[in-house]
């Protein structure tokens, strides 16, 4: 039996595949039977994954030599994330804060695509990394280098980007074993009384399959964890930090939503018009202003944590707010004071 886990709702870029040997199985080494049992798969990727404790029979790691017996439950964690269209190399800057031979973080900027897709086939972020390095991996050539994670477009901040096969069985592996630690700053509408924890599965919305919706059917979408703490309450709007535990495609930006509290600016979640304050003319203005100066959601990816793959050391990394983000924040927290 082989079932296939894996969603491109979620943030994180990689398949998880559950196998239980069948009966009537002869002893057969675990690289050897995989490669039988999952599609487009090599030998070496199978090793590699192997190697970062990524293959299990039983919750056991093995190795890649382990012969499968009858019953056995093999799990096995690859990044497989998939892309629809041919990758070109692009001359795209990047802004690269760490680099190793096995890793790379990159402080992306908002407006920049991850991947190539929909309406998106070029000046995204794998293009450039085509472009900067060779042989990145992936599984194969239909798809990313060495990613295991993804932003919005419209969201700034760290990413981590793997060098090597290894690294990206590893990456993978903590990702989804969430062992990585991530951090956001975010500007929601409304006053938040208290620090809180958002629960709720993330799935495609019935409405529109282009947004995402919390549904409380345990049945539908993927589960998500989201933990915020209140940093700053600035009149209309409040300023937190939001730690993932889960990593799905708009997971803070649809649990702010699902709490009553949207993103400030965020235009696909309704965070985009006035839904807190007065209604002076006055205010409006202030307020329109400063949707043009951050003219997206108000959602930084501010530090990330996780294990180097080959010398286990713990890297945490950390990104400055960008322009358009520190200016409406420096805009609220002078209206905050000067309205008390």
């Amino acid at each position: 039996m082989n079932e296939q886990d894996h969603s491109e709702e979620e943030e994180e870029l990689f398949e998880h595949f559950n196998i239980v040997v069948d009966e009537g199985q002869q002893p057969t080494r675990i690289d050897k039977f995989l490669i039988d049992k999952v599609p487009n798969i090599s030998r070496n990727k199978i090793q590699n994954a192997a190697k970062a404790e990524a293959v299990k029979v039983n919750d056991k790691a093995v190795k890649s030599n382990y012969k499968v017996k009858p019953g056995e439950q093999i799990s096995l964690l690859l990044p497989h994330p998939k892309r629809e269209t041919e990758l070109i190399a692009e001359d795209i800057p990047l802004d690269i804060i760490y680099e190793d031979d096995d890793v790379l973080v990159i402080n992306k900027a908002a407006g920049l695509v991850v991947h190539p897709g929909y309406n998106n086939f070029t000046g995204t972020l794998v293009n450039g990394l085509m472009y900067h390095f060779e042989n990145l991996p992936s599984l194969n050539e239909h798809h990313r280098p060495g990613l295991v994670h993804r932003l919005d477009k419209n969201t700034s901040g760290i990413m981590v980007v793997a060098k090597t096969e290894f690294a990206l069985s590893s990456l993978a592996k903590q990702f989804y074993e969430r062992t990585t630690d991530r951090k956001y700053l975010a500007l929601c509408w409304g006053d938040l009384n208290e620090d809180g924890t958002v629960e709720g599965n993330i799935g495609r919305s019935l409405k529109n399959r282009k947004l995402m919706d919390v549904f409380p059917e345990a049945d539908y979408g993927k589960m998500a964890k989201t933990h915020y703490k209140v940093l700053q309450r600035l009149s209309y709007v409040t300023l937190v930090e939001c730690k993932l535990e889960t990593g799905r495609t708009h997971q803070i930006r649809v649990h702010m939503k699902h709490l009553g509290h949207p993103l400030f600016g965020d235009p696909e979640y309704g965070g985009d018009k006035i839904l807190k304050g007065t209604t002076f003319t006055k205010y409006k203005q202030f307020v329109e202003n400063n949707f043009k100066l951050l003219p997206r959601q108000a959602l930084h990816a501010k530090s990330l944590a996780f294990t180097q793959p080959v010398t286990g050391e713990r890297l945490s990394f950390e990104s400055e707010v960008p322009e358009d983000f520190s200016a409406v924040l420096d805009r609220w927290r002078n209206y905050s004071k000067n309205s008390l």
